[in-house]
């Protein structure tokens, strides 16, 4: 076999094996996402329309998500939010809209509490999808009633599943202790991956 063909035959073998090598990562990769983001991810490549793009922005939004100060929320804290939340239930009775204001109201200081931002529907969104991806469908469904009440267009059954839609998440966050994001508090000597609480 003359050097030219030996050499041409390893060049595709070293080829082959670093396409194989990228594909495989780039597999893994893309199943990490579907993995982490559910639901969100596949919303994210209908939005982008296409893969590429839709992982780019999830990737974009874990990297944000690293610099969030994520706290858990103590007993006592939790406590006060669950019976915060029954009182906003037992308002629905008498004021249905109102309450599902209340309850995105609560859901947002909690989200605020455990450092999530709180400015900005898509924003929240975004950030929360990274740990409660699973859980935004129900957020989103619960958002879009919520505007079509203050338009007066939701009916009574309509705010019943908003506060149903409200409460999976609220519950979510409730429950979740803070995951190690790797945020400024291990930057600042909490290398054991805990967060401060508050």
């Amino acid at each position: 076999m003359s050097t030219a063909i030996l050499v041409v035959i390893i060049v595709i073998v070293v080829a082959a094996i670093v396409a194989a090598a990228y594909l495989a990562r780039s597999g893994a990769r893309t199943r990490q996402l579907k993995q982490r983001f559910g639901p969100e991810y596949d919303r994210a490549v209908e939005k982008h329309g296409g893969r590429a793009a839709a992982e780019r922005e999830l990737r974009s939004r874990e990297e944000r998500h690293e610099e969030l100060d994520l706290r858990e929320l103590d007993p006592q804290r939790r406590e006060r939010y669950r019976e915060q939340w029954v009182g906003v239930q037992e308002r629905f009775v008498d004021n249905p809209g109102a309450a599902v204001e209340q309850a995105d109201g609560l859901l947002t200081v909690v989200m605020g509490e455990r450092g999530y931002p709180t400015h900005g529907f898509e924003e929240k969104v975004a950030h929360l999808s990274v740990e409660h991806g699973r859980t935004m469908d129900h957020y989103r469904r619960a958002h879009t009633i919520s505007s079509r009440a203050k338009a007066g267009e939701a009916s009574t059954e309509d705010l019943r599943q908003a506060m149903v839609h409200y409460r999976a998440l609220f519950e979510e966050l409730l429950a979740a202790p803070a995951a190690s994001t790797g945020g400024p508090a291990q930057r600042a000597g909490h290398a054991d991956g805990r967060t401060p609480r508050s």
